[in-house]
């Protein structure tokens, strides 16, 4: 028996091929699925079946693609009705693989039909759960973003109590929990950075399984201070309930290279979004008016998807030389399936055939604090609410990027706007939606809010609670 977890650090999300006498399973499988295959390949296994935790919102599943390609039968749990082919396992129903078992345990709460799968090893022994969005490492799913259904988040919060208490706390302690997301991911509030735990440690570690709760208790824990979900996560899990283009279909679209006529007759369309994904300092230092950063060096495709929005847009590309199917395939991975192409010979050429670049300024941590021990400044920092709330600079306004678009109208300043994230990659971002949106005299702080905290601060600036009040620094 093999169980090997891929884990996507860009999705936070980990998806399983377990393999055992020659026969293979994937569990929630990328969009791209040729890795699975070879792996198959190179054990001697054929993929027998392909199981789905559930209708997952925050990525594109590649279940539909394997199965085609494989013959591989996809396995949901109970309630899960697709608009595609696919066996509804009943709870509780085993599966043989090679010399192990794999046993539904149908777990609703974060989504109707969400579904765990218990391995049990060659001597029938419990060995590893796969556990989906229902339990993560030091948290449990979200209960908000089923595809359809009658029933509230406070009703599915309680289905999911329930199917936590009955149907996984029972199972022994050394069980291995394999989740399908860790830090990072929007499908829970505080997700572990660790990918894997057992569920004896969960037990003890994670608050929505202390045994003391009370449904009402868990309710309110749960559902407490939880943000709105990404914009592009019903769109996601609507296609991995009704069916999508093939992943080999949607790079072969989108990887064209486009003269300047081309690429400007595309740009004379309002609608079209131009995105710049090159790293943040390239951006900076150059960039097409208009267009958006979002940088593959950083969490890409989850921020498309939050700033995008709409799966549907038609998006051009500013794309570093050799990065092109990369991206392409990254964006799959969320359901942006409508690029039209990319620049072919980049910045670079528009520059040559004398089309206008703009520049943002920029300022490093160290010179911004300089500036803040003498001068009363307008600072900008869009940080998540509760990295603000933990500790943040005296004066500034908190808008977070994932917000930003909805809250510019908020912004009211003089002169110049410094703006900051936590590494610097952020506030570029935010700083190319302003810049589209009409503002001017923006500055970027280049290496964030954690080169700020190392500039001779005094220590009372590092409790928690307190803000960093610039006459101490």
């Amino acid at each position: 028996m093999k169980i090997e977890q891929i884990y996507t650090g860009c999705l936070s999300q980990g998806s399983y091929y377990i393999t055992s006498e020659n026969e293979a399973v994937i569990i929630d499988p990328l969009r791209e699925t040729q890795q699975y295959i070879e792996k198959a390949e190179k054990d001697n296994s054929k993929i027998k079946y392909i199981f789905e935790t559930h209708f997952h919102a925050d990525f594109v599943s590649g279940h539909i693609d394997l199965a085609r390609k494989t013959g591989a039968k996809i396995i949901y749990g109970p309630e899960a009705n697709t608009d595609y082919p696919v066996y509804n396992a009943k709870d509780s129903e085993i599966f043989s693989v090679g010399k192990i078992t794999i046993r539904t345990i149908h777990t609703p709460g974060h989504t109707p039909e969400s579904t765990c799968y218990l391995l049990s090893d060659e001597n029938g022994k419990d060995h590893a759960i796969f556990t989906g969005d229902t339990l993560f490492i030091g948290d449990v799913g979200r209960p908000d973003l089923a595809t359809s259904s009658n029933t509230t988040s406070e009703d599915l919060a309680k289905i999911l109590f329930d199917s936590l208490r009955n149907k996984i706390m029972p199972l022994e302690d050394h069980i291995i929990v394999y989740p399908a997301h860790g830090a990072g991911s929007s499908c829970g509030k505080n997700l572990s950075k660790e990918t894997f735990s057992t569920l004896g440690v969960q037990k003890k570690t994670n608050y929505a399984l202390r045994e003391e709760m009370s449904k009402d208790e868990f309710v309110k824990e749960l559902l407490d201070g939880m943000p709105l979900p990404p914009k592009y996560f019903k769109d996601n899990a609507m296609m991995n309930k009704t069916g999508y283009n093939s992943y080999e279909d949607v790079i072969k679209q989108g990887n064209k290279s486009l003269t300047i006529d081309e690429f400007k007759n595309h740009l004379n369309n309002p609608e079209i979004i131009l995105l710049d994904v090159r790293h943040q300092k390239d951006f900076m230092n150059k960039h097409i008016p208009n267009s958006i950063f979002i940088g593959l060096n950083g969490s890409f495709a989850p921020w498309v998807g939050n700033i995008i929005g709409d799966v549907n847009k038609k998006i051009l590309l500013i794309v570093p030389d050799g990065k092109e199917i990369e991206t392409l395939t990254r964006l799959s991975r969320v359901g942006f399936d409508n690029c039209l192409g990319f620049l072919k010979g980049g910045i670079t050429e528009w520059e040559n055939l004398g089309n206008p670049t703009i520049t943002i300024e920029s300022i490093s941590s160290k010179k911004f604090v300089d500036i803040l021990k003498m001068n009363k400044v307008n600072l900008l920092d869009v940080r998540t609410n509760s990295e603000f709330d933990n500790k943040h600079i005296e004066g500034a306004l908190n808008h977070p990027l994932d917000k930003l678009k909805n809250s510019f109208s908020e912004i009211k300043y003089e002169d110049n706007l410094y703006v900051h994230c936590a590494g610097g990659y952020r506030s570029v971002i935010a700083i190319s939606i302003l810049m589209k949106l009409g503002f001017k005299g923006l500055t970027n702080i280049t290496e964030g809010f954690n080169e700020i905290l190392k500039c001779d601060l005094n220590e009372n600036c590092y409790n928690s609670t307190e803000v960093l009040n610039c006459n101490n620094i």
